[in-house]
């Protein structure tokens, strides 16, 4: 290609223009191609990256990626970069100094290539391999270890640890996926065997290891002493005191001493030192990248010398190195790439031509299906057949692009299905290439856009269908349905019937229906009955609920649950009807409308230092919709500890505060009270907005004159404790209350935060909201929005449960210490806090404690939780006064001592008080040895562990709102509501009366009392074969349960695909089921019973929503359909193989349904 032998040769700078994105790695992999050894490509964002990562592994399989990202934390933080991340880096920049022995790709960012690296002697000496046999002395290897980062532990768990035990040395290396168990026979290599490090089982073995440095700061005596004597000469004898120093001079780690990464150097180097004179390829909009990552390292740099200069002694010091030493400026990012080949790619047309240092690509995006997909009479899958076919014509080779295998393998299906042929699927571009002209070539890419060359066609997942089929995220789980999710089924659950009411879960059971097996719930009535319920049906049960002592079997057929059901219903349409007095009355309400003002708004959010997660910013945006609603707002802000809910608090602050409002924050302790003055102050600094803290930490005099102010108005917004609901408080004009973990305010102290509600915007904040708050959002008559989505990077805390153990209590505060944290140690008694104190004494005399709790003297609490957070301490051992909401990123291991003494809501809140920063943290909960625990605290310990995952607050909600019930909503007791029918069934029938009180149409439980019966005579089932675990397939056939849209069950069976493999047939014909089903419920069509010859339909309660244009469909099928005096239709039809009768009955269905919604449309 002369185009790419232009970017090669020519001197300086070449736009390249008519490149879109997924091109680029076309333009990468010719460009390396050219007799090049290494190809450099700069992509603006790690989204790119990623994208780049994975096209160039299609389109050049055979050139070796490697990838170099940023630091993924921001300039100048306290945080230390992720250790897996740094260990890619390290593993990419001791790859570029060997030999290449092929072809190579450097993928990076803009923000990684602005910042210096590590100079390349540094690495001499600094790669060690071996093989099984070799000689090597156990000791020479753990000094290469501890020089090159690694830190010793008793059991290794994370990469960059090494374990000895006699002669077996544990390591996890940097870069690689599993740890490596080394057995030594004297100085000999005896064996290598790979193990996982969460259960520390053997997974396999390996001939030979690469073990790479897991730090890019090293920790030998001369770098000890150069950062010392560069530390001191940029900051005087003032920087010999802070903790980053001494701990340096130790020789120990300190979280976040990367950002004084060129002190430790002599000097530091760029990455395309690494890679001298390889061509360069600079991803579109790589200039405004370039700018904002400049500016952001001198905003950070300007904000962190201003405190360092004022001195003002809150917190541990942070002196701040110049931004030239570790960053590049603008001359030295040009200097960097003079001597390398570079090509700045753009997808749009360059309006010269091709002309002097310009080269015009000549491609351009694909075409989009959007007008096709919004079509009533167009189907998208036949226009694309035709654009298919167009292109071929025109002599350019066709590729799909599937995000997913799962994904690809449904678009093929349906593509058939539409009568798309000749196509193949590729693993890569050299496989697309060697298939004939008339080939479709099917391949995974995950791009968002096609583009068109001319020779080339390429179609993404998103031109066709207008979004993924296949996600990365997580799944969203509508809050109604979190009570379902949160508990799994297991044999011998109780579970309510909608239409035969309490039975006993009793398994699964494949039965014969019609000669071919099908999965079925077994429910075991009173006296024995037994009820099979198709898995496609499942949505007909619920469960009962975790008190499973309450419930009494019902007989089945029997009368009595039918009447208890409706009697059930009448009371709890009169608890609805009282619900939405009391919504309806506080919105009626009016409030004041608060309107964010666009330009001061926008600066206060950019202050904002992390990116928004989707969740944050749609609650930030329910916040601000209800502010300008002109009527009171209730909203609760569900998410989980450190999933940025405060951040919806400052927002919402600071538009009431502007507007001329006040705001009151409530808090239900002293030390969150502070954090989130801290907090406030710092955010609202260079805002003409007055923040002030009224706590039992305050003199007196402050706390007089800060009540003057809201008096008058001076103060715009006040933090506080209860105190703020003394009588003497009283504001000039309260816009908003923000009342912050709500849980722990008591009776007392809400009834008089009712008072202060009447007419004031109201946003509750909680990570695991009280039963009767859920119930209240549930329902809908509070306003919810949660956070369920972790900020990136955040890694879900490794929970164990374990008896009291002095050997793991040990190892897991000297773990923490070594790596340069701290830890909390938390007892249920403040009479338990001396005698454990002795303890930890004798068993980890290595480390400074010191003890906190409730019961102390102000200012001595404020001095000793100051203490700890300045470093000063490695262990606080305290009472759970440490559970609301207090910000320390350094701690990362807590010790719960008695967990069973602690509730559900606690023990989730005190865990949440760690893995708060990019490193892995761990909780212990330990309990008292040879005790028997009762059965709610074991419960608790159980969901304890399993709500590891991130997000899981509102799930352990639902359970204690399972466990407990909603406590008493209206003063009246519904715990024997519940009992009655069962706590989802509950959920679904006051949704459902709250919904009809206000006028809604039907409710949400209406479309759920019945579900339609499908025979089809073929096998419909989740093969054991195919997932082999029970409870898995359980939860799988609850979800499939609920999905209603078409696109919904493809992206179901995407998803199954990618999780477990090809569809079996008897998973295709459940997933067809499915279908039939909702097609069915469309058209009112209760039963559907198909063979060989046809089908037979009935409809519920023998009525059709559209007679006259039933009768003119049924005289349309000339002969093959009547109706029978019984009011069931049977069509006749031909249907050879069950296969085609599935496909028949779906058709069928499909037509039945579009006659009914006729009428109703």
């Amino acid at each position: 290609m002369q185009k790419i032998q232009k970017i090669l040769s020519a001197p300086g700078v070449v736009d390249v223009s008519g490149a879109p994105g997924g091109y680029d790695a076309l333009i990468l992999a010719n460009v390396i191609g050219k007799g090049v050894n290494t190809g450099v490509f700069v992509a603006r964002d790690d989204i790119h990256l990623a994208s780049m990562n994975e096209a160039l592994g299609f389109f050049a399989p055979h050139v070796e990626r490697l990838e170099f990202p940023a630091w993924d934390c921001l300039p100048y933080d306290r945080a230390s970069p992720n250790s897996a991340l740094v260990g890619q880096r390290i593993d990419t920049l001791t790859r570029l100094l060997e030999p290449a022995t092929g072809p190579r790709a450097l993928l990076t960012t803009v923000s990684a290539l602005l910042q210096r690296v590590v100079p390349r002697q540094a690495f001499a000496g600094a790669t060690l391999s071996a093989s099984a046999g070799d000689r090597l002395e156990p000791d020479a290897l753990v000094a290469f270890l501890v020089a090159n980062g690694y830190g010793r532990a008793e059991t290794v768990m994370e990469a960059g640890e090494f374990a000895i035990r006699g002669g077996i040395v544990d390591v996890y290396p940097s870069g690689v996926e599993h740890a490596l168990r080394l057995d030594f026979f004297g100085d000999e290599l005896d064996s290598i065997r790979t193990f996982d490090p969460i259960d520390q089982r053997t997974t396999g073995k390996q001939q030979q290891f690469v073990i790479r440095p897991i730090s890019e700061v090293p920790l030998s005596e001369a770098a000890q002493s150069r950062f010392r004597s560069g530390y001191r000469a940029l900051f005087g004898s003032a920087g010999s005191d802070d903790p980053l120093y001494e701990a340096v001079s130790a020789g120990h780690r300190h979280i976040g001493m990367e950002h004084w990464l060129p002190l430790f150097y002599e000097k530091m180097e760029t990455l395309l030192d690494y890679a001298p004179g390889a061509p360069v390829l600079l991803d579109h909009q790589w200039q405004q990248a370039l700018d904002a990552r400049l500016d952001l390292i001198g905003e950070y740099f300007i904000a962190r010398r201003t405190i360092a200069d004022g001195k003002s002694g809150d917190g541990v010091p942070y002196l701040p190195i110049p931004p030239d030493t570790l960053f590049l400026d603008v001359d030295s990012w040009d200097q960097q790439l003079t001597g390398h080949p570079v090509g700045h790619l753009s997808p749009f047309v360059a309006p010269e031509g091709e002309s002097g240092q310009r080269v015009h690509m000549n491609c351009k995006q694909g075409r989009d299906f959007a007008d096709a997909r919004l079509s009533q009479e167009l189907n998208v899958f036949d226009v694309l057949a035709d654009h298919l076919g167009e292109q071929q014509k025109q002599g350019r080779r066709v590729l799909l692009a599937g995000y997913t295998r799962g994904s690809l393998e449904r678009l093929e299906t349906v593509m058939r299905e539409h009568g798309i042929n000749g196509l193949a699927r590729v693993d890569d571009w050299d496989q697309a290439q060697a298939l004939s002209a008339k080939a479709v070539a099917l391949g995974v890419l995950g791009i968002e856009r096609g583009f068109v060359t001319d020779d080339l066609c390429l179609i993404g997942e998103q031109d066709i269908l207008g979004d993924r089929l296949s996600h990365a995220a997580k799944r969203k789980i509508r809050p109604e349905n979190f009570i379902a999710e949160a508990s799994s089924l297991h044999a011998g659950d109780l579970v309510v019937h909608i239409e035969h009411g309490i039975a006993q879960y009793d398994g699964l059971e494949a039965i014969d229906v019609s000669g071919a097996p099908h999965d079925c719930l077994r429910l075991l009535y009173e006296g024995g009955d037994k009820l099979f319920l198709p898995v496609e049906n499942i949505e007909l049960i619920s469960r009962y609920g975790s008190e499973q002592a309450g419930g009494h079997l019902d007989r089945l057929g029997g009368a009595g649950w039918q009447a208890r059901k409706a009697r059930m219903k009448e009371r709890i349409k009169g608890m609805a009807e009282e619900l939405i007095k009391v919504a309806a009355a506080r919105t009626l309400q009016p409030a004041a409308r608060i309107n964010a003002e666009e330009g001061s708004y926008d600066e206060f959010a950019a202050r904002f230092p992390y990116d928004e997660t989707d969740d944050q910013r749609g609650a930030i945006e329910d916040v601000l919709e209800d502010l300008s609603g002109g009527r009171s707002a209730d909203r609760l802000i569900c998410g989980d500890v450190g999933f940025g809910k405060t951040e919806v608090a400052l927002r919402a602050a600071f538009v009431t505060a502007m507007s001329g409002k006040q705001v009151a924050v409530v808090v239900p302790t002293t030390l969150l009270c502070r954090q989130h003055f801290q907090n406030f102050q710092e955010r609202f600094k260079d805002f003409p907005v007055h923040v002030e803290q009224i706590s039992r930490l305050v003199n007196q005099s402050k706390i007089k004159d800060a009540k003057e102010g809201m008096k008058t108005g001076r103060v715009d917004i006040v933090i506080g404790t209860h105190a703020l609901l003394a009588q003497d408080v009283g504001f000039r004009d309260l816009g908003l209350l923000i009342v912050d973990e709500e849980q722990h305010f008591g009776v007392t102290h809400k009834e008089q935060l009712k008072k202060l509600k009447a007419d004031v915007h109201v946003l509750t904040l909680t990570a695991t909201p009280i039963p009767r708050t859920l119930q209240l959002a549930l329902t809908g008559v509070k306003e919810m929005s949660i956070i369920a989505t972790p900020p990136v990077d955040r890694l879900a805390v490794r929970t164990f449960v374990l008896p009291f153990d002095p050997v793991v209590v040990r190892e897991a505060i000297l773990r923490e210490r070594f790596r340069g944290g701290q830890t909390f140690y938390v007892c249920p008694r403040v009479a338990d806090l001396g005698p454990l104190a002795k303890r930890l004494k004798e068993l980890v005399p290595e480390v400074k404690l010191i003890i906190a709790h409730g019961q102390m003297t102000p200012n001595d609490l404020e001095d000793a939780i100051s203490a700890f957070y300045d470093g000063k301490y490695d262990v606080l051992l305290s009472t759970n006064i440490i559970e609301s909401g207090i910000d320390m990123p350094h701690v990362n291991t807590m010790i719960i001592n008695r967990a069973d003494m602690f509730g559900l809501a606690q023990l989730y809140q005190l865990r949440g008080r760690v893995g708060r920063s990019k490193i892995r943290a761990y909780a212990y909960l330990t309990l008292p040895e040879r005790k028997k625990l009762t059965v709610a605290a074991e419960k608790r310990l159980e969901v304890m562990q399993t709500l590891d995952n991130l997000g899981a607050g509102f799930s352990l909600a639902s359970h204690d709102l399972d466990i407990r019930g909603a406590g008493n909503l209206l003063g009246d007791e519904q715990s024997g509501h519940i009992r009655e029918v069962g706590i989802e069934l509950y959920q679904q029938m006051l949704e459902e009366a709250v919904a009809a009180a206000r006028g809604l149409d039907g409710g949400v439980g209406t479309d759920d009392e019945w579900s339609p019966q499908i025979g089809i005579g073929s096998p419909v089932l989740i093969p054991e074969s195919y997932v082999a675990d029970l409870n898995v397939r359980m939860e799988l056939y609850r979800r499939l349960s609920r999905l209603v849209k078409a696109d919904e069950i493809e992206a179901f069976a995407a998803e199954l695909i990618d999780r477990f493999g090809s569809l079996p047939g008897e998973v295709e014909n459940l997933l067809d089921i499915v279908a039939v089903k909702q097609l069915s419920k469309r058209a009112g069509v209760d039963k559907v019973d198909a063979g060989p010859k046809g089908a037979l339909i009935s409809f519920r309660n023998n009525e059709f929503a559209n007679p006259g244009g039933l009768v003119a469909f049924i005289n349309d099928q000339v002969g093959t359909a009547k109706l029978r005096p019984d009011h069931t239709l049977v069509f006749m039809r031909a249907w050879e193989s069950p296969k085609d009768r599935l496909a028949g009955v779906r058709l069928l269905m499909r037509d039945i349904a579009k006659v009914a919604e006729a009428e109703m449309s």
